[in-house]
């Protein structure tokens, strides 16, 4: 009852938005899902790098993230989309967790060039 809503919404939204530019900077990266209003969940492939592999990697550089397929094959499966990596955000992430995992998705990348 102390966190007040309306300021962590506004805090995940930004968090969100400034996840989202970062992600969009990264070459061969697609975001999955660019809906005007949605959560603090940010859904991306890496060209070229399945996403369980990145996931295991990310996991080593000590980033947390989903892959796969969400609970959402037949839609994906309908787009040709083999699996996601899903950073979910919340009201306890900062912009500086987001500098981490875009480091971490460069190391990725660095893995499978």
């Amino acid at each position: 009852m102390a966190i007040d809503r309306q300021a962590a919404l506004a805090h995940e939204d930004a968090v969100l938005e400034y996840a989202t530019g970062q992600v969009r900077e990264i070459p061969g990266a697609r975001i999955i899902g660019e809906a005007r209003h949605k959560t603090g969940v940010l859904s991306f492939v890496l060209e070229g790098v399945h996403p369980h592999d990145a996931g295991t990697i990310l996991d080593q550089q000590g980033v947390a993230v989903r892959t796969g397929q969400h609970c959402a094959q037949p839609v994906m499966d309908c787009y040709r989309i083999t699996a996601t990596i899903r950073a979910s955000l919340g009201i306890y992430n900062t912009r500086e967790d987001i500098d981490v995992l875009v480091s971490a998705l460069d190391k990725v990348r660095a893995v499978f060039a």
